[in-house]
């Protein structure tokens, strides 16, 4: 026989399998609802389901027949079909997960709903985070994600990305640094605006059609040599949209600002100036938001008074000032400086908390028993005269020591925060303790070491008290009018179950047991984790899986409660020189206590959304310049094998902390040479097809660095022996 006769035969065993009617019916009926608007005649049909014998071919017309029949299709004049089914339409947000495909979080989205997975190829040119209207397909196979298509973008999140310019002969690229954005963006060379070979640069996309794989866009800012660390911290900047300086009008309407204090306002006020009064803030810090009065009242309870910068004073509504804050709504902390929300002379001058100096404040005053149980309390504006201005470090010094300026009232204080903290943890609250690392940097930014944070109890003590300030505004105005009111909350949902549960799956791998039956025994079992923990090798890794199975805490005018800390109800007080959120509050509280009536809420939940994407924006450009300096030190650092802890397995990847840096690399799957492994989604792990050696999230392993790549912010591992 011939090769050719042998390919035919072959050909034939191959073809499609012959359906019955009822499968027939079944994948004509999911292709058509799956074209929602979309008409097709029996020949399109046929080749779009790939049918090549022609007994099945000859049974698609009558099954047709049969669903137009039963009202399933539709038939135009001219013989073609479409499925008479509606599907959801909805609108979400854009998470583009990698290149092949995105997940669209629906919009006040319900509790269980499923996110839409979508093709790269059904996207319409959307990228991360814009916001889109898709068509959910009706169908959805057991076990099987929903699945959809974009058929508008209302929204886009962007049109500026930071990258490298690639540039050749006729035409440019620009390779943008942000991960989820998966297309180079076209330039034309009239539009390099002076750029050069790998240079950092900000373009703005233009045009970018439907038919064309990439956009075009044109390069709006060079920012210079990549690797330099001006550079690279003003791609991140440019990257997030961050300001890189105040308008001038503003600075202006701040140099203006007049900061005498009149006798009618100090009138106004509770006079708090001849109390003793401090500051406890970090070493390098200069916009001091809050102080601490003490004072011993005849009855032998403590009077504590929490004072708080009262920034609206200073910042009136419908001001530029105003507008420029809620715009930025948070202030910015990258690794080596601050982007203040409010201008420096509002930030570190009038509103700051200096010593020797009168301040305006809004206060939440306590009287405590000697246990800290709150026996009276008054919130409401006031003035101060801060005595002193303590680092951390000073005040815990002082305290240790038992000597120093105001030893005996810090360590008061601090013994009174110990009982509050232990009553809020015995109500559920959750102690979450995460590590911070800073950089020790030389004068160009170069990393020459890493400093971990230590908390220590005046850091604890000062958490305290903002937080018992926080609650008291809120189940102030909450008690009011038994939360009718409109007012800013911050809200924290309780746990995914499910989340919890892969978590719970994880910890035990390292010897914990986490009960996830009860609301009291989830903290109360994850506060014993994370005493067990500290100082452990895992510490770090298992700190953070556990706040990532967490919801995240919001804004919001609902007075829900906050899962988290414990408490019915919470909200933002203490910080409004660097939290728009605080100011929001500041306006409601002052509004409240002059006898105000409840304001429309819209508006204010409007402020509260703008102010969480902010607060998000803020939180993810800060941990850009984390991992931007973390490349940095570890392209730097000694060529030597490292002690690492899995701490994500992926199907093309292994993801590795460092435990010495603290810093996390990836090791690739392609680079594994002593097997083929199959990824083992469930149990996160990946399996070797031929050895049957297993790499589990949570192993103790050795590597050392490959590769660092500081545009992509990406550090390349390999494991440092066969034993791995």
């Amino acid at each position: 026989m011939s090769k050719r006769s042998r390919k035919q035969i072959k050909g034939k065993k191959t073809g499609s399998k012959r359906m019955n009617s009822a499968q027939l019916a079944e994948r004509i009926l999911n292709f058509l609802e799956n074209h929602y608007g979309e008409e097709f005649s029996i020949k399109q049909i046929i080749k779009k389901l790939l049918i090549r014998d022609s007994l099945t071919k000859g049974g698609v017309e009558p099954v047709l027949n049969k669903l137009v029949e039963a009202g399933s299709v539709s038939r135009n004049p001219r013989n073609h079909f479409s499925s008479t089914k509606s599907p959801d339409f909805i609108e979400g947000t854009v998470d583009f997960v990698n290149p092949r495909f995105a997940f669209i979080v629906p919009d006040n989205k319900a509790e269980g709903e499923e996110d839409i997975l979508v093709k790269a190829n059904d996207m319409k040119n959307a990228l991360d985070d814009d916001k889109v209207r898709i068509m959910v397909y009706p169908n959805k196979r057991h076990g099987q994600k929903r699945e959809g298509r974009v058929l508008e973008i209302v929204k886009r999140a962007r049109e500026e990305f930071v990258g490298k310019v690639e540039i050749s002969p006729r035409f440019a690229f620009v390779v943008p640094d942000f991960k989820k954005m998966h297309h180079d963006i076209f330039i034309r060379k009239s539009d390099l605006m002076g750029a050069e070979h790998h240079q950092k640069v900000v373009v703005k996309i233009t045009e970018w059609r439907e038919e064309d794989k990439n956009p075009t866009g044109k390069i709006t800012q060079v920012l210079g040599e990549a690797g330099e660390h001006e550079v690279e911290i003003h791609s991140i900047m440019a990257e997030f949209g961050l300001p890189f300086e105040y308008p001038e009008d503003i600075v202006q309407e701040a140099e203006e600002i007049n900061e005498e204090i009149s006798k009618s306002e100090i009138k106004a006020r509770k006079d708090f100036r001849d109390i003793t009064t401090f500051t406890i803030d970090p070493v390098d810090a200069k916009d001091f938001d809050d102080a601490i009065s003490y004072q011993r009242l005849p009855n032998g309870n403590i009077e504590l008074g929490v004072h708080i910068a009262d920034v609206t004073h200073y910042v009136k509504p419908k001001t530029n000032l105003e507008k420029e804050a809620y715009d930025r709504a948070t202030s910015v902390y990258l690794v080596d400086r601050t982007i203040p929300m409010l201008p420096e002379r509002l930030s570190n001058g009038l509103c700051s908390l200096r010593p020797n100096e009168d301040k305006l404040t809004f206060s939440c005053v306590f009287e405590l028993d000697e246990n800290g149980e709150i026996q009276k309390q008054w919130i409401g504006r006031t003035i101060i005269h801060s005595d002193r201005r303590f680092a951390y470090e000073e005040a815990q010094e002082n305290i240790d020591k038992q000597e120093g300026d105001f030893f005996s009232e810090l360590t008061l204080l601090n013994n009174l925060a110990k009982k509050i903290r232990k009553r809020r943890f015995q109500h559920g609250a959750i102690n979450f303790e995460t590590t911070e690392v800073k950089f020790k940097l030389d004068e160009k930014g170069t990393p020459l070491g890493l400093i971990v944070k230590e908390r220590k109890d005046i850091h604890k003590m000062i958490e305290e008290y903002m937080l018992l300030a926080n609650k008291a505004v809120a189940e102030f105005i909450y008690n009011k009018n038994k939360g009718k009111d409109t007012f800013v909350y911050r809200t924290h949902d309780h746990p995914d179950l499910e989340r919890l549960e892969t978590f719970a799956n994880f910890a035990k791998k390292f010897g914990h047991q986490i009960s996830i039956n009860e609301d009291t025994k989830i903290s109360s079992t994850l506060n014993k984790l994370m005493n067990e923990i500290e100082g452990k090798p895992e510490q770090n890794l298992l700190e953070q899986l556990a706040i990532r199975s967490m919801a995240k805490a919001k804004y919001s005018t609902e007075p829900k409660g906050h899962f988290g800390l414990a408490f019915s109800h919470y909200t933002h007080f203490t910080s409004p020189i660097r939290r728009y959120p605080d100011m929001m509050v500041h306006r409601l509280l002052q509004h409240y206590l002059d006898g105000g009536k409840s304001p429309d809420k819209e508006p204010w939940d409007d402020k509260c959304v703008h102010s969480s994407e902010r607060e998000k924006r803020a939180s993810d450009a800060e941990r850009a310049s984390i991992k931007y300096k973390q490349v940095e030190y570890m392209s730097l650092a000694e060529d030597k094998a490292y002690e690492g802890i899995i701490s994500g397995v992926t199907e093309w990847g292994i993801f590795v902390e460092i435990t010495e840096t603290k810093c996390e690399g990836m090791i690739r799957l392609q680079d594994l040479r002593d097997d083929y492994y199959e990824f083992d989604e469930k149990n996160m792990r990946l399996i070797g097809t031929k050895n049957k050696k297993m790499i589990t999230l949570g192993d103790q392993v050795s590597v050392r660095v490959v590769n660092t790549d500081i545009d992509r912010r990406t550090i390349d591992l390999e494991f440092a022996n066969d034993n791995d």
